[in-house]
């Protein structure tokens, strides 16, 4: 059993993008747990009151703020962090945007939009979206890294091999978390708390949520993966299989176009049946559809599908 976490971190310890000079803001040894206060991507932007006016005054400078880092004892390069989630705390309240620019289908989706969540802490009650949808919530963090051996400033957006923004929506309670250290102690942080996200997080923000995370540390010496992977505890999609799904696919030469073309044809295909507007069909996709690569192998044409769980209109 993990030792009881004997501290908190809060998330006024938190920094933007990765650099081996920051200093810790916490010690611990293998084996010790400890529960991390995280802020939203948006850094706590948005408030109940929040509209779509508001995405333009967030600092694209201050997104993906992550709590620490955590210097773990004894860990050295070469060595392999092992970072068990044990529970979340979630806020209850949480947020999803159509930022423009960005996005799987940004050239499709200019303008901004926003929708707020009120969501039951426990997880027990699907998060509403409006009337007509109800999203089963599986809480995770998006964002969790080590720093790298690199010296210098790294953006916190792109993913890398040390973690970072991989927005992994079974990176949830249970899952262990293997990265590769490349610096003494480690120097672990974590944030971008999710309430619920879909695998590719295509219109580029889940349902974006402060959270509390308890974590347990360990150490495996000279075993550092070369990029990040993780272990789940059991089933991972049992929360959307209930009632099936809806699949659109996109097929041709490259890969992202055949994503893109999946996505359209899946927004598409919502919109019309459930008589929604687009935005919010494609907001709805990236917070619990799947993207997936179905067939790499028949060159010279690929196979992406999107997967939409039919339990969200029940």
């Amino acid at each position: 059993m993990p030792t009881l976490p004997l501290r908190t971190i809060h998330s006024a310890h938190h920094h933007h993008g990765w650099d081996n000079a920051f200093d810790p803001v916490a010690d611990v040894a293998p084996g010790d747990s400890l529960t991390v206060q995280c802020l939203d991507a948006a850094g706590g932007h948005y408030t109940q009151t929040s509209t779509a006016d508001d995405i333009a005054g967030v600092d694209p400078a201050r997104v993906n703020p992550v709590t620490g880092p955590i210097r773990v004892d004894g860990a050295k390069p070469g060595d392999c962090l092992a970072v068990r989630i044990e529970t979340f705390m979630p806020s209850g309240f949480g947020w999803t945007a159509i930022i423009p620019g960005f996005g799987l289908l940004a050239d499709q989706f200019t303008r901004p939009r926003l929708h707020l969540w009120n969501y039951d802490v426990s997880g027990a009650e699907p998060g509403l979206f409006g009337s007509f949808a109800r999203v089963p919530l599986k809480p995770f963090a998006g964002t969790l890294g080590v720093a790298p051996a690199a010296a210098g400033h790294h953006d916190i957006i792109p993913p890398r091999h040390i973690g970072g923004n991989m927005d992994i929506r079974d990176l949830a309670a249970g899952t262990t978390l293997y990265l590769p250290v490349e610096v003494e102690g480690a120097l672990f942080s974590i944030g971008d708390t999710h309430a619920a996200q879909g695998d590719g997080e295509i219109c580029g923000t889940a349902i974006e949520s402060a959270m509390d995370v308890t974590l347990t540390f360990d150490i495996i010496p000279d075993a550092a993966p070369s990029f990040p992977r993780f272990s789940t505890h059991g089933p991972v999609t049992r929360h959307l299989d209930g009632r099936g799904y809806e699949v659109a696919t996109g097929v041709g030469p490259d890969l992202m176009q055949a994503a893109r073309d999946a996505v359209s044809g899946m927004v598409d295909h919502i919109s019309r049946r459930e008589g929604i507007a687009p935005e919010d069909a494609y907001m709805l996709c990236s917070v619990c559809g799947d993207l997936r690569i179905s067939e790499i192998v028949d060159a010279p044409n690929w196979v992406v599908s999107f997967y939409f769980p039919n339990v969200v209109f029940d």
